[in-house]
């Protein structure tokens, strides 16, 4: 792949990376360690219109792991968004400020309308219930570091699968590896969109549930239900809290299976689950750090440097 195939690149949805692209970042992730030069000179914009914790400081440490600088704000609040100024507008101030653009946005297509107004790289780090493609990169990042491989693996996807953009970005993400089982487990009105059920079609053999059935799997993705996606309140109370895997719970698993969760928890995961060795969720959010660092150097300084 050439330099050029990385360098200046928007990242906006994992729809946008083939296997080869997938692997190149996990490889450098793999490999990356703290550098004083690389990234020295170099501004990340971090734009967070809507809350966040792990995205937003793993971006901000990967970068001055690598002596970038960061700039940025964490809430629309903050910025001029409360006094009226557009997206696109604030696109369009802040990469004269910058050489990358992170952003966080809760509408559907934000990122996108970032990166056509933007002439450098933008990096989505979410888009309301649409796509968080850096997130798939670490999910499948930890997979591969704790179970060996991605091809051929089990996984399941439990909880808000309606709502939840990190399992459509990882669903689409694992069309692109061979022999996966996915098995879906969510409440009826919260089951995964039609249309991230075509994108499986001939490539993923996978089955809906609402049983909470963990046995055979290798990876248990847990997905909080996000009360503020929920355009009715009365809706969420009735499917909150529907799964809890707990130290019983967890019995179904071999002892080789990984339990995985793009945090932040509510009561989906028990507290006495994190002393399992199954439970690798916080060392998938740590892989935030490594697979970040190695996007920014691509996206920035392409893959040869």
């Amino acid at each position: 792949m050439t330099d050029q195939h990385w360098k200046n690149r928007d990242v906006i949805s994992i729809h946008d990376f083939s296997r080869e692209d997938i692997e190149t970042v996990l490889h450098e992730a793999a490999g990356i360690v703290p550098n004083p030069d690389l990234l020295r000179g170099r501004v990340m914009a971090s734009l967070f219109f809507e809350p966040s914790t792990r995205t937003q400081l793993s971006f901000a440490s990967a970068c001055e792991r690598l002596v970038g600088q960061v700039i940025g704000f964490s809430s629309g609040e903050v910025s001029s968004k409360a006094k009226g100024e557009t997206l696109a507008d604030t696109i369009r101030m802040v990469e004269g400020y910058s050489d990358v653009i992170v952003v966080r946005h809760p509408l559907e297509g934000s990122a996108r309308l970032a990166a056509d107004t933007a002439d450098i790289p933008v990096i989505n780090a979410g888009d309301g219930a649409n796509q968080h493609p850096t997130q798939t990169l670490l999910d499948l990042f930890t997979m591969e570091k704790f179970s060996g491989k991605i091809d051929g693996l089990s996984v399941g996807m439990v909880g808000d699968l309606r709502y939840g953009r990190t399992v459509h970005s990882l669903a689409t993400a694992l069309t692109r590896f061979k022999r996966i089982k996915l098995r879906l487990i969510s409440p009826p009105t919260l089951r995964m969109p039609p249309s991230v059920l075509r994108e499986l079609e001939g490539k993923i053999e996978y089955a809906e549930q609402e049983e909470l059935d963990l046995t055979g799997l290798d990876v248990v993705y847990v997905t909080r239900i996000q009360k503020e996606r929920f355009p009715d309140i009365e809706e969420y109370e009735k499917v909150k809290g529907t799964y809890v895997i707990n130290a019983e719970v967890a019995q179904q698993l071999s002892p080789t299976a990984i339990i995985l969760h793009p945090l932040p928890r509510v009561d989906e995961i028990h507290p006495e689950v994190d002393a399992l060795p199954q439970a690798k969720y916080f060392e998938q959010a740590k892989a935030g750090i490594p697979v970040r660092m190695a996007l920014l150097k691509l996206l920035l300084l392409g893959e040869d440097r």
